[in-house]
């Protein structure tokens, strides 16, 4: 069998890996991978968002099955190319990803479904924006309406925060087109937390909960990012909280979308009044996914054959009880202009820590040495049986490996220690 996954981030680097663990896979195809997920796949130089090019390569190669991974390209219609062509593909069509690609759908589907989510205004110009900045107070959150890798949302303190966050979407086009319309929400209180679904449009099986740690410095300071690190460990949520977002936010969702099938990620705030939507993401997050898939005891390649057969019912899902962690290595100076072309070293030495696994994102590979390519750099993840131990060993890797400019948050995982 050959299987193609789209993208190059650590997201992909932990499909891939996840993937190789089934001996029925001929050959795996990355595109366009990076430098280590050269090691086990076949890398191929066609960019995800060149979606005429994948099909062309996927119907070539006859590929069995294909696995897209970023949103860029689901938003494009990859699926529904793909289909067309008659290739085998998981993820949702370009109608079912603006639940993702676009904010403001995202939130009128949210309030013709009534799924509990914030209070919400939308504008397309910036007069709308700021003559409605006048009725409310601080803290407040403004949204670019289109896909911004994660950096589109500002968590406005002040008025002024919000009011510049405004001038930078839609007078300076700091998010170009993203950027021409707005969400304004209400800035709502408790802890976040990531819950994935695998849906094949009938049925649906959750993943194990995660958090993600999306501010760029310590004590959730600095910019949003794409993501800082992650960890996962099933008393992120009470059983009457899984409970809830079973019934009131997922189950509702996919009623409504009808025929969604691939992943569906809930972005969630536990607020006092109970879980809430903060927005969906139409594939695996990341660095979510880089905790989720090494708690993965089932065959992932098994997973996404049903989900492109719309057999998933059939199937039982099963989760390890070990706790993971991963801690995001990023470029000095990310989310902002970073400089790549840093050796990295001690790769190895990191990865043959107890329970450690090392997932490339910024990275590639050049005569033999790995080389940063990109603001996110590697996913340092561990498994453990508390999320002490985990968190320890993801950070003794990291601390072993080194590259000009190296900075990660020292924080992560400490909510969740807070519970322990």
């Amino acid at each position: 069998m050959k299987v193609l996954v789209v993208g190059s981030g650590g997201r992909e680097h932990a499909i891939v890996d996840a993937l190789t663990h089934n001996s029925a896979i001929q050959q795996i195809y990355a595109a366009p991978g990076n430098g280590g997920i050269a090691a086990q796949a076949h890398v191929v130089p066609i960019p995800a968002d060149n979606i005429h090019a994948l099909a062309d390569f996927a119907a070539t190669e006859r590929i069995d099955l294909t696995f897209v991974g970023p949103e860029v390209p689901l938003s494009m219609g990859i699926v529904d190319l793909f289909r067309e062509k008659g290739l085998k593909v998981v993820g949702p069509t370009a109608e079912h990803a603006k639940l993702e690609s676009s904010k403001i759908h995202a939130k009128r589907f949210f309030k013709a479904n009534k799924i509990p989510t914030a209070a919400f205004f939308e504008c397309s110009n910036a007069k709308d924006a700021y003559r409605y900045l006048e009725t409310v107070n601080a803290p407040i959150v403004v949204k670019a309406d289109g896909l911004a890798a994660g950096k589109g949302v500002v968590v406005a303190q002040t008025l002024e925060q919000a009011r510049t966050a405004v001038r930078h979407f839609m007078e300076e086009r700091s998010m170009g087109d993203a950027g021409t319309r707005l969400v304004i929400e209400e800035f709502m209180t408790g802890e976040e937390a990531s819950f994935l679904v695998f849906a094949d449009g009938v049925a649906f099986h959750p993943m194990v909960v995660s958090q993600d740690h999306k501010r760029r410095f310590d004590g959730d300071q600095g910019p949003n990012t794409g993501g800082m690190g992650a960890y996962s460990i099933d008393t992120i949520l009470t059983k009457e909280q899984h409970a809830t977002v079973i019934a009131s936010i997922i189950r509702p969702t996919l009623e409504a979308a009808k025929t969604y099938a691939g992943i569906l990620y809930a972005g969630l705030m536990l607020t006092p009044s109970g879980p809430k939507i903060i927005e969906y993401n139409a594939r695996f997050g990341d660095p979510e996914t880089q905790v989720i898939l090494p708690r993965l005891k089932s065959d992932l390649l098994e997973i996404f054959v049903d989900l492109a057969d719309h057999r998933l019912g059939s199937r039982s899902v099963e989760w390890s009880n070990e706790v993971t962690a991963t801690v995001v290595l990023v470029a000095s100076g990310y989310p902002g202009k970073v400089e790549n072309g840093k050796r990295i070293d001690n790769l190895d030495a990191a990865a043959r820590l107890d329970g450690v696994r090392i997932y490339h994102a910024g990275t590639r590979l050049e005569d033999g040495k790995i080389y940063t390519a990109g603001g996110r750099v590697l996913n340092v993840t561990a498994r453990g049986a508390t999320l002490s131990q985990a968190l320890d060993r993801a950070y003794a890797a990291a601390e072993v490996i080194h590259f000009d400019g190296k900075d990660y948050r020292k924080d992560i995982g400490r909510k969740g220690l807070a519970k322990a």
